[in-house]
């Protein structure tokens, strides 16, 4: 007989739902396939919790967990308000009292951050949505981020990304307790997938790099960024500033973290998905970008988001790009009308 596991969830006010209900469903379908969790929503102080959608949930409080069975999973939902304020003391201390009595901890999302503020991430490697990442590295720098991944397992302590990777952590969870094959029927059974291809870059905005200092990296920056397809070789970008190619390189590695090369590379695979994202295909795409093949473009995209432009393109469809509709005159004596752009 399945022993039974007990998956406390943390849950504060404006906290995100579907880091909440994700999971919960994860474990209710495991339990439907053999698995036997016993799923706690719990507080600071206990009552109904009102989400970020405002749907409100009854939670227990913190007291009502004494003298409760061992429990075997803490998982600490997120919300946006622990990325962007001080997590709160309530959460902090509510974090460290069941994390004293858990086998394995997990966040999702932002929770990280709630995490990395009772220390339970000090000298780890985590995770956190996206947007959160560099935030997350810069206040907590004994932390190793890992900003791509969508979740990260460091011994006993589990986080991951944004929000719907919280399905995906659940499901990893199931898998560490009762095997692939009935983490793949739940996966099935939520009609998501086991595990999903690549990281979350590939899901994140376009390129967001800090402002360079000096003004002749601006313009070199700005000049790439807004025509990627027509950057020149770097000897092309140093002539420009008016530098050596070796002074150019150390400006870039100092001010951006990379090489002149990789930032050209970098604004072209964002330029690349932002132009798949908006319908075109994969060989269009490499021309507008910069990339000039479909099979540089492959190479570039597989190596920053860990899937090929087809595979991001068909698992992110759109409607495709179509040429402007052009109404032609007709030699006809027709009296019929001219074709519009409505299709």
């Amino acid at each position: 007989m399945t022993a039974r596991h007990h998956v406390v969830v943390l849950l504060f006010p404006g906290v995100t739902l579907l880091d909440v209900s994700g999971p919960a469903e994860v474990f209710a379908a495991a339990n439907s396939a053999g698995a036997d969790y016993a799923v706690r929503f719990v507080s600071p102080s206990g009552g109904d919790v009102e989400t970020s959608v405002g749907a409100r949930i009854a939670t227990e409080s913190l007291a009502d967990l004494e003298g409760a069975p061992r429990i075997g999973t803490l998982l600490v939902a997120g919300g946006e308000s622990l990325a962007t304020r001080p997590v709160p003391d309530g959460v902090v201390t509510a974090v460290r009292a069941v994390a004293d009595h858990s086998d394995r901890v997990a966040s999702v999302c932002t929770g990280a951050f709630a995490l990395a503020e009772a220390g339970l991430l000090d000298g780890r490697r985590a995770t956190t949505h996206w947007r959160h990442a560099a935030e997350l590295a810069r206040r907590y720098p004994v932390v190793t981020v890992h900003p791509d991944e969508l979740y990260v397992r460091d011994g006993a302590v589990f986080t991951s990304a944004g929000i719907s990777s919280g399905i995906d952590l659940a499901l990893s969870l199931v898998a560490v307790d009762h095997g692939r094959n009935l983490a793949h029927g739940v996966a099935r059974e939520l009609v998501v997938y086991m595990q999903r291809a690549g990281g979350q870059s590939q899901f994140s905005a376009a390129l967001d790099w800090p402002a360079p200092s000096s003004a002749p990296l601006r313009e070199l920056c700005a000049d790439i960024v807004s025509d990627p397809a027509d950057a020149p070789p770097v000897a092309e970008l140093a002539r420009r500033a008016h530098m050596s190619v070796r002074h150019l390189s150390r400006l870039f590695t100092a001010e951006l973290g990379v090489s002149p090369g990789k930032f050209v590379e970098q604004v072209r695979v964002e330029t690349a998905k932002s132009l798949l994202d908006r319908g075109h295909g994969v060989m269009d795409t490499a021309r507008l970008s910069g990339f000039g093949t479909d099979e540089t473009l492959r190479r570039a995209f597989v190596r920053h988001f860990g899937v090929t432009p087809s595979y991001y393109r068909g698992r992110f469809p759109t409607d495709p790009v179509r040429e402007p509709y052009r109404s032609t005159t007709s030699n006809s004596s027709s009296d019929a009308p001219v074709a519009t752009g409505l299709r």
